[in-house]
């Protein structure tokens, strides 16, 4: 009985064994009598309606069905709970009283009244920008927990790119021989690592060839180090020469991406000669083979990607249109700075206000279209 359903209706749950052919013959009944199938994300787009959570909390549905680690997980509960939007409702609170004074001042224009102290309104801009600051920036992190890490696996051909990208996994993702250009096009699998995905990309070894089947997987793993986010970069210890790492690195320098140089086929060193590759090279010795160090580079990618990481009790924006907003929100405060310094009269004041008070709606629904929300839910599954 509402409003103690999820979306605050009266609801009927029918429960029945779970054989499709029992359900699919509930479902033909049910619409012979006159009711149909939910449009995606209905059930979650009424209970928004009917004020049972706001739009922020209604996408942090979507978020934690689509969950695929412990991370993503986490962030889209404590969205669910109201920590996001608490803190857009306080930021959008303490703008709209100013802008009422704003508003209050353009009906006595004729008497020339001040109401809002100018000082006070860029005060409270800097604070608002403040806090916005942090929200913008943990993005790149909230990215990086929803969509996974993309790691490429570059190198030589015979490398053991294809023998890492197994071990990493653990299964026969990718075919390993002998024979040089093995790999003609990427591989990509992901796992997840201590709670962070990580999306591995294997690739044709970088190297000229005149064939021209490989010389198109060459091309298409150029592509990838742009495309990545860290790139781990194999040598094979044992036959590479020292002096010739700089000019391997080239192409992954050139790229413009972060990466990790990775020492491999160290089974096949005396000791003495790993030494001397580390005290020459900053390198993450490891044997694919034999998964030896296989657990240290595990390690390190978790250290590399958490770097960056924002505090463990701040929010975390996951939602690009989230992000947007933010960023627009914080273009339109910048023109009322911008609007204070130059002394612009306060109808020109308040526009610029009302646009930062419309993008902060937005994100929470107090402000909203039909195109907006039909967008939204029909990424949702049918029957959330």
């Amino acid at each position: 009985k509402g409003p103690k359903s999820y979306t605050k209706e009266d609801v009927i749950e029918i429960s029945s064994h779970g054989s499709p052919y029992i359900l699919q013959k509930i479902m033909e009944l049910t619409i012979q009598q006159g009711a149909r199938l939910a449009k995606p994300g209905e059930f979650t787009q009424r209970a928004y309606i009917n004020g049972r959570f706001d739009l922020a909390q209604a996408e942090a549905v979507a978020d934690l069905i689509a969950s695929e680690n412990s991370a993503m997980q986490q962030t889209a509960i404590k969205q669910m709970r109201g920590g996001f939007s608490s803190e857009i409702k306080g930021l959008r609170e303490r703008l709209v009283h100013f802008a009422s004074m704003i508003e209050l001042e353009l009906d006595f224009s004729e008497e020339d009244v001040e109401f809002a102290d100018r000082d006070q309104i860029k005060h409270l801009i800097y604070e608002i920008q403040s806090s916005l600051s942090p929200l913008i920036d943990s993005f790149s992190w909230g990215n990086v927990i929803k969509n996974g890490v993309p790691v490429v696996i570059a190198g030589k051909p015979n490398a053991g790119k294809s023998t890492l990208l197994n071990a990493l996994l653990n299964e026969q993702r990718a075919i390993v021989s002998e024979i040089e250009g093995t790999t003609r096009d990427t591989i990509e699998d992901q796992m997840t690592i201590q709670g962070i995905t990580f999306r591995f990309i294997d690739t044709a070894g970088l190297r000229e060839t005149q064939d021209v089947i490989e010389a198109i997987g060459v091309r298409k793993a150029q592509e990838k180090l742009k495309e990545a986010s860290l790139i781990l970069y194999l040598i094979d210890l044992s036959k590479a020469r020292m002096e010739e790492v700089h000019d391997m690195l080239v192409p992954v320098m050139e790229s413009g991406t972060p990466f990790v140089v990775i020492g491999n086929k160290v089974d096949l060193l005396t000791n003495d000669e790993l030494i001397a590759w580390q005290q020459r090279h900053p390198i993450i010795p490891l044997s694919a083979s034999n998964l030896e160090g296989i657990e240290n580079l595990k390690n390190h990618l978790v250290s590399r990607v958490k770097e960056n990481k924002v505090e463990a009790n701040q929010t975390i924006v996951t939602n690009s249109r989230h992000y947007q907003a933010l960023i627009k929100t914080n273009d339109a405060l910048q023109k009322v700075l911008t609007s204070l310094t130059i002394g612009v009269t306060g109808d020109f004041l308040a526009l610029d206000i009302r646009e930062a008070l419309q993008h902060l709606g937005e994100i929470t629904g107090e402000i909203t279209t039909d195109d907006l929300l039909d967008n939204i839910f029909s990424k949702f599954c049918i029957g959330k």
